[in-house]
Order: structure tokens, then C-alpha cells, then sequence
């Protein structure tokens, strides 16, 4: 009797403890596909203009020696596609803006106009804008003046021919006034020699009381930038589709359109149109 009531006892407790014990984890299987389930994403690749790249620029106001100062801004605009991995990232129209860093005026003797130019910052047809420090890689071979490309500074034209053009006709002229007088004084040589001389003196006073060319950007003159660090795009920067709209070029004109156009035309001989 009590070994019965022993077994009874010990199969009761091997139940209770059965329903406390806490269930298995899940096979691996099962967590490796839910790991699989949500893969991490990617990070989209920019679109990347190196430093070094020229981009090609027509000015939109001039800008002279004569007038400019130092921190005068000018304003440009691309004229030519500027692509990325196969794609326009830089369109034509996009805005560029520059700052005027020194002005030199051209002397009255010697020296000639010199213009510091820095552009500062890039803006594309959608509002996206880039900040950098970038410098005149080329300019306009019609552009008076030339180039300095390692200090990117533009020099106005020398002026010696012009000068002594200038100094050589006042003698001329004064020589021959001088031989009218002198001839009337009788002494023609005397007077032309003399005439010469205080012409030739007037040509040269005029010269040192005239400037040099000046060194001058003109409106719509054309020339390139180079970066001096490259930019990034992401793709979302460069979507120029709401922004800049093409203009339809093959528009239908409706049916009702045309007729109402055509009825309008008044017949000769009648001075209402034809319905």
C-alpha cells in the first residue's frame, strides 16, 4: 500500500515539474530567415566633379579697371554641359558668382590694367548651390588683353605703338606750322625745325597726361573656371525636370481652333466674315 501511494506521488511531481520548465529556443533555421527577411540597404553612390574640371563661363555684367573696386561681384552663367558618370550635373544656365579680389589702373608711362578675378559659388537651375574658391583657367581669344593663369588675373593690352604714334604725328604737325611761319619769316627751315621740336614736346605731354588701356571684362564674354575641389551631388540635387521645363516644340492646334481662325478671315467685296 504505501509503495503505491509512493509511485502516485512521484509521477505527479515529475508532471508538475514537466509544465515549469520553460519552452526550447527556436531552431537556428528560423532566425536565420528572419534575418534575410529585412536586408540592410545600401547608401546611394553622389555624383562627383573632380577639382581640376573646366567649366566654361559667359559673363553676364562687364567689369572694367576704370570703374571696378575692390569686392565688386560679377556674375556669370555655364554655357556647356558639365556630365557625371554619363549624367548632365552641371546643365547650361546654371549661375556662377565671382568677386573682384584687386584692380590695378594702367599708368600714363608705363604699366598696364590688371583685374583679380575669384569665383565663389555655383547654382543650378533648381536652387542647389555649391560654395568653393576657383580660379580663370582661360579666357576669349577675341577678349582684349590677356591671361595670367597662375595668378588668374586679366592684363590690358600695352600702349607703346599707340604713344608713339601719338608723339610722332604732334611733331609733324607742329613742323608744319612751324615751316608756314617760318617761311613767312623767311627762314622756313628754321621754323620747321622749331615746329617739330615744341610738337613733338606737346605729343609728349599729352601721352603722360593719358592712362593706358584699361583691362576690361566685357558683357558676354566667354571663359573657363577651374575648380580647386571637387563637388558632390546626390541624385536628388540634380533632377532638373520640375525645375527647368522644355518649352513643347510640335503643340496640336484643335479642330475648333483652326475653324474658328479660318471663318474669321473676311471675303473681299463683303464687309462682314463669312460664318
Amino acid at each position: 500500500m504505501h509503495i503505491r501511494f509512493a509511485g502516485v506521488v512521484l509521477v505527479a511531481a515529475v508532471g508538475l515539474s514537466a509544465q515549469d520548465t520553460p519552452p526550447a529556443n527556436p531552431a537556428p533555421e528560423q532566425n536565420q530567415t528572419q534575418a534575410v527577411a529585412a536586408p540592410a540597404q545600401s547608401p546611394v553612390n553622389p555624383f562627383v566633379i573632380p577639382a581640376g574640371t573646366k567649366v566654361p563661363l559667359s559673363m553676364i555684367n562687364s567689369v572694367s579697371t576704370k570703374t571696378a573696386s575692390e569686392g565688386d561681384r560679377i556674375y556669370l552663367e555655364t554655357v556647356f554641359p558639365i556630365l557625371a558618370d554619363g549624367r548632365v550635373v552641371i546643365p547650361p544656365g546654371s549661375y556662377v558668382a565671382g568677386t573682384v579680389t584687386s584692380v590695378k589702373r594702367p599708368g600714363r608711362m608705363k604699366g598696364r590694367g590688371e583685374l583679380y578675378i575669384r569665383f565663389d559659388s555655383l547654382t543650378l537651375p533648381n536652387g542647389v548651390t555649391r560654395d568653393f574658391r576657383a580660379r580663370m583657367g582661360g579666357l576669349d581669344g577675341t577678349a582684349p588683353g590677356e591671361l595670367d593663369k597662375s595668378e588668374g588675373k586679366v592684363k590690358s593690352d600695352g600702349n607703346k605703338a599707340g604713344d608713339l604714334k601719338t608723339i610722332g604725328e604732334a611733331a609733324g604737325a607742329g613742323a608744319g606750322v612751324g615751316g608756314l611761319a617760318g617761311a613767312a619769316a623767311g627762314h622756313p627751315g628754321m621754323g620747321a625745325g622749331i615746329g617739330a621740336a615744341a610738337g613733338a614736346a606737346a605729343g609728349l605731354m599729352g601721352v603722360l597726361l593719358t592712362r593706358g588701356p584699361e583691362a576690361v571684362l566685357e558683357k558676354g564674354t566667354t571663359m573657363e573656371m577651374v575648380l580647386d575641389r571637387q563637388l558632390q551631388f546626390a541624385p536628388a540635387e540634380i533632377d532638373f525636370g520640375s525645375s527647368n521645363p522644355q518649352p513643347r516644340t510640335n503643340s496640336v492646334v484643335p479642330q475648333s481652333h483652326k475653324k474658328s481662325q479660318s471663318s474669321s478671315v473676311p471675303i473681299p467685296g463683303r464687309p462682314w466674315p463669312l460664318n
